[in-house]
């Protein structure tokens, strides 16, 4: 079905362009939200009346991207990344994080303008190019420079140079044999000196016996 946009609909397109679109599509969402009109001789008719307007408006769209092109090229844009020490990045540069990175300077620039020249999300430090649609055919050309930020991990040294604090957090039977092993040298001696005490009694005892029998 030929419809004429009445408004301005990415990506579909402008005011005043001509559109084939689905039956469906224009009398469910275009007609109604005033977005589009039926394609015919009255409506034709009505735009051709609003040519220099809608084409005024049209050339004050291309000053502005030519102005924030100049503006986004002179941008100095970084982004910092948790990565490795190899330069590889915990995660990803998408276009949203262009966008969000963008968005802290002023510009609000729509994720699915944003194109990077890799042709990929960026997972590595470095300069990259990225493209930014503009309007119609202006695009803005950055560079972007991706700085990785190096993530601390604790190592076996000095995890077992930490005094050790498992006397806490161990169980109650645990503590419990540990202290009955840290006691049982003290013990040691005291049983000793018992068997010591006992052995007189014992060679008294063989005596005794023996002069009975040579009685």
């Amino acid at each position: 079905m030929k419809v004429i946009l009445n408004k301005d609909l990415a990506p579909l397109g402008e005011e005043g362009d001509v559109k084939d679109v689905a039956k469906g599509y224009a009398r469910n969402y275009l007609f109604p939200r005033g977005i589009a009109l039926p394609y015919n001789e009255r409506t034709v008719k009505l735009f051709e009346s609003r040519r220099e307007e809608i084409e005024a408006r049209k050339t004050q769209k291309r000053n502005d991207a030519a102005g924030l092109k100049e503006k986004l090229e002179s941008l100095d844009l970084s982004i910092t990344m948790p990565a490795g020490a190899n330069g590889k990045l915990y995660g990803a540069v998408t276009s949203q994080t262009v966008a969000d990175e963008l968005a802290k300077h002023g510009y609000q620039i729509e994720r699915k303008r944003v194109e990077l020249a890799a042709g990929a999300n960026i997972k590595n430090i470095g300069k990259y190019k990225v493209v930014v649609k503009l309007y119609e055919s202006a695009a803005a050309e950055l560079t972007v420079t991706v700085l990785g930020q190096e993530v601390k991990t604790e190592t076996k040294a000095a995890s077992s140079s930490r005094p050790a604090k498992r006397r806490r957090d161990e169980p109650r039977e645990m503590r419990k044999e540990d202290s009955s092993a840290e006691a049982s040298p003290a013990e040691q001696p005291q049983e000793d000196s018992a068997a010591k005490a006992e052995a007189p009694a014992d060679t008294g005892s063989a005596e005794a016996q023996s002069v009975q029998s040579g009685e």
